[in-house]
């Protein structure tokens, strides 16, 4: 038997070992456990000599009662030299002894060096295990207990009975602020602080089994210490005063601050600027508070508020710790940092140039300041006026900057040519150190006065001007001056004279350069002396000149002959020399004497067969037949002759004038029919009369309309009536009489009939053409129109689009000896829906001599007829002038 716990070499039994007799060398094999039941290497066999040994325990593994087999059988097996073998079983019994009680868990560690193994025991604390070894067994398990951990568990000590017996629980020193309960849960019996409590306990915790054996560790308990305390500032300052402009970086003040709970060892602190501060910082781990930005005390919001207010924080951790604010205030002080300013810096001043010495010019005063707002700092004087001219000006005071005139300027003066503009400088600075300055620039422009009046050149100006100049052209120049300086801008301009009966004004003078031009064609046959006023003005200030602007005559008029177009007829059998139906033109230059008159025909005179007598010399001249008609021959074969006759005004010249001289020419045109037997020419011109129709249908919704059609009609009849008598003046001017003149005979015929005419006339109704139809908006009717003229008429039903219809005119004329007929006819088409109406106009003429007597036919009226849902026709009878004798 053996007890448990039995230590290595615990003799467990003896026994010896009998040889057998060949065997005379002994043992073999010596006595060996071969197997065990169980297994186990608890013990093994030594020798004691002379064939004895003994079985002890190997200590590896230690019997434990309570936790290995009961008992064990043991296998000796051994060998003597002869061979022979034996194997014996050793049953080996493990008794119960009472054994200390045991702890478990970190307090069960044992080791020899100190070692650290940190685990969680509850939220409020941590665990670290400690055991030390100084030749006796020392186990020491550290607890760490947070400060301001409320009353409670901080351990739980573990501990058994091999025996499993009951244990109990006891804790020294009993001072201390803990206590132990049966179940070996330690409690605290205070909340612990830090800063005022001892750091560290020592507990001696003691565990014992009703036999009273126990066992004892060491517990040390430490308390730790948590960020429960606001840190505190201990600099004491809280205001401060700088100058301005100070630099960045400049230190302002050194922020120092503690924490409480950082007693005995240096604080780390964090500090801030909880104020949004665009001037300072502050050095976040030393807590310096320096320059960052520029500190202007002249700018606003500083020049207001001088004192700034910086709130700055300490926190005893970056994010989530406790912390402390103080405010502290940084008086900004004014110090002469800025020059005095001029706004604007350059001035510009006008003056009279008789502007009276002392006269007050400009305050600089009112438009500089020094922006330094001490006043010490911000007071400035004015000198130093310099530059070109100013000798004529000065400054009243320094400290005033008033500037005033010295001397009167004048700018005819020699000295002063040239001069318009004086160029000042003016040093405005401060007063205080270090006199800070600035320019400024002043620029007095002297004013001219307008003290004389313009002076013309000459008194009088006299202009030679042919009469043929072109409009436009420059005939002369006047010019103008006066004495101020600079010269005044003079204008011109014609102020009277220079018009005639058509023209208001045919002279024109620049503005600027005083050319004079003509502005319409000169005639000396009307004026030949135009004397006008020109005025010279600068602007406040004129004066006047004559201008006499005399026409040269020069020949610029043509001969102009009556008539000027003349027709008519003559018998193939006229004698020679006489003068054709006794015509006659009558010339008159209104630049020439008639005696310049010469008589030529320039185109038509086929054969030369017609002659003007006389050629030259004289202001008539009549038509001649120079040579007979030759056609049975076939010499001649023209029946009809155009003269073109030409009148010049150069009969009086010389060749070698001619060729530099100005000649004018007239013309006269004659037409001339030969007839193949005598018979009493009667010239006629054959004439028609246009009738229009037109139809013109309105809604009577439209009131405005008659009353803009009534009026266009007034203003259409006048413009006509005007435009016939206008046409009627031009036929008596233009066409002359076919007639006798001075008495002489048309043909020498036996006797002298008045010519008998006959005009028929047939008038074509125009009738409005409606070629298209649409829908009126309003009324829902349809309504007809003119795709040109825009009339309009309601539709008829049933009632086809009209055709465009053509237009016949038809004239004849017939003479009482049957000679020539001419007719012009122009087909047209009738619609059989078509109304015609036509007017015949018969006319017998007297026969009249050619002294300016005619007849002429009658005018028609204008008809207008209106009736409802019928047409309106405009009927409108034109002259038919009677043929001429």
């Amino acid at each position: 038997m053996v007890e448990e716990n039995a230590a290595a070499g615990v003799l467990v039994y003896t026994f010896n070992v009998t040889v057998s007799p060949l065997s005379s060398e002994g043992v073999a094999i010596l006595p060996t456990i071969v197997n065990s039941k169980p297994l186990t290497d608890a013990f093994d066999i030594e020798s004691k000599g002379d064939l004895e040994y003994r079985v002890v325990t190997t200590g590896n593994p230690v019997l434990d009662y309570e936790t290995m087999p009961k008992s064990f059988d043991l296998q000796i097996f051994v060998e003597d030299t002869a061979g022979r073998t034996d194997l014996n079983v050793l049953t080996v019994h493990v008794t119960d002894k009472n054994e200390r009680p045991v702890f478990r868990g970190n307090m069960a560690i044992q080791t020899q060096d100190w070692r650290y193994v940190k685990i969680s025991l509850s939220p409020e604390s941590t665990t670290h295990i400690a055991a030390h070894s100084d030749g006796c067994l020392f186990t020491a398990v550290t607890i760490y207990v947070l400060e301001r951990t409320p009353l409670g568990r901080i351990y739980q000590v573990d501990a058994a009975d091999p025996e499993k017996a009951e244990l109990k629980y006891s804790l020294l020193p009993a001072t201390v602020p803990f206590l132990i309960l049966e179940s070996g849960a330690i409690f605290s019996t205070k909340e612990f602080d830090y800063e005022k409590d001892p750091h560290s306990y020592f507990l001696n915790i003691t565990v014992t089994d009703p036999g009273g054996l126990n066992s004892t560790k060491t517990v040390n308990i430490k308390i730790i210490n948590i960020n429960d305390e606001v840190p505190y500032f201990t600099t004491k300052q809280r205001i401060y005063r700088i100058p301005e402009e100070q630099s960045p970086g400049t230190i302002i003040a050194n922020i120092t601050a503690r924490d409480p709970d950082d007693e005995g060892s240096p604080s780390r602190l964090f500090y801030s600027i909880q104020s949004s501060d665009r001037y300072f910082s502050i050095n976040p781990a030393t807590g310096v508070l320096h320059v960052t930005g520029r500190i202007d005390r002249d700018a606003l919001p500083l020049q207001r508020h001088p004192n700034i207010s910086v709130i700055v924080r300490v926190e005893d951790s970056p994010s989530g710790g406790h912390a402390s604010e103080m405010e502290i205030t940084i008086m900004v002080e004014d110090i002469n940092d800025n020059p005095p300013e001029c706004n604007p810096f350059t001035f510009r001043r006008e003056a009279n140039e008789n502007t009276a010495p002392g006269t007050f010019l400009l305050d600089l005063r009112n438009y500089c300041k020094d922006i330094d707002v001490d006043p010490s700092n911000n007071q400035f004087n004015f000198t130093g006026l310099s530059g070109f001219g100013s000798n004529n000006f000065a400054l009243e005071s320094t400290a005033s900057g008033r500037l005033v005139m010295t001397e009167s300027i004048d700018l005819e003066n020699p000295a002063n040519l040239g001069v318009e503009v004086y160029s000042l400088t003016v040093r405005v600075q401060d007063i205080a150190c270090p006199n800070y300055s600035n320019m400024i620039y002043i620029y007095i422009r002297i004013k001219p006065v307008n003290e004389f009046f313009p002076v013309f050149s000459n008194l009088s100006y006299e202009f030679n001007v042919p009469e043929i100049t072109k409009v436009g052209s420059s005939i002369g120049r006047v010019n103008a001056r006066d004495k101020d300086r600079p010269p005044s801008v003079i204008t011109y301009s014609i102020v009277a004279g220079g018009g005639t009966r058509d023209y208001t004004n045919i002279f024109w003078i620049s503005p600027t350069k005083g050319d004079v031009k003509i502005l319409a064609r000169l005639d000396y046959e009307t004026t030949q002396k135009h004397i006008l006023t020109v005025q010279a003005s600068d602007q406040e200030k004129s004066a006047t000149a004559s201008v006499t602007v005399n026409v040269l005559e020069v020949n610029d008029e043509e001969p102009v002959c009556s008539p000027n177009f003349y027709s008519f007829q003559i018998p193939v059998s006229l004698a020679v020399g006489t003068n054709i139906n006794g015509f006659r033109i009558e010339c008159q230059d209104r630049d020439s004497d008639p005696r310049s008159f010469r008589y030529f025909i320039n185109e038509g005179n086929v054969n030369n067969h017609f002659t003007f007598s006389p050629s030259a010399g004289s202001n008539s001249s009549r038509l001649i037949l120079a040579s007979r008609f030759n056609y049975e021959s076939g010499f001649d074969t023209n029946w009809i002759y155009r003269l073109h006759v030409f009148i010049t005004d150069d009969n009086l010249l010389s060749a070698r004038d001619k060729a530099t001289r100005l000649v004018k020419t007239g013309t006269v045109t004659l037409s001339i029919r030969v007839i193949p037997n005598p018979t009493t020419v009667i010239a006629t011109r054959p004439g028609f009369t246009v009738v229009t129709k037109r139809e013109n249908l309105y809604s009577e919704s439209a009131w405005y309309v008659p009353f803009v059609v009534t009026l266009g009609s007034l203003l259409l009849l006048g413009l006509l009536g005007y435009l016939g008598f206008l046409l009627a003046t031009w036929v008596c001017t233009s066409c002359p009489p076919a007639g006798r003149v001075d008495g002489a005979p048309l043909i020498n015929a036996p006797e002298k009939k008045k010519p008998k005419k006959e005009v028929v006339v047939t008038m074509t109704k125009l009738n409005t053409v409606f070629d298209g139809e649409a829908r009126d908006p309003v009324t829902g009717k349809m309504y007809e129109f003119n795709t040109r003229s825009g009339a309009r008429r309601w539709k008829k039903s049933g009632e086809p689009l009209q055709p465009t219809p053509a237009v016949q005119v038809t004239s004849s004329a017939t003479d009482d000896g049957g000679q020539g007929t001419d007719r012009a006819e122009a087909p047209s088409k009738k619609e059989p829906s078509e109304k015609r109406k036509e007017l015949m106009t018969e006319t017998h003429p007297a026969a009249k001599p050619w002294a300016g007597q005619s007849e002429t036919s009658g005018r028609d009226g204008l008809r207008l007829q209106k009736q409802k849902e019928e047409s309106e026709d405009r009927v409108l009878s034109s002259p038919v002038p009677q043929g001429r004798h």
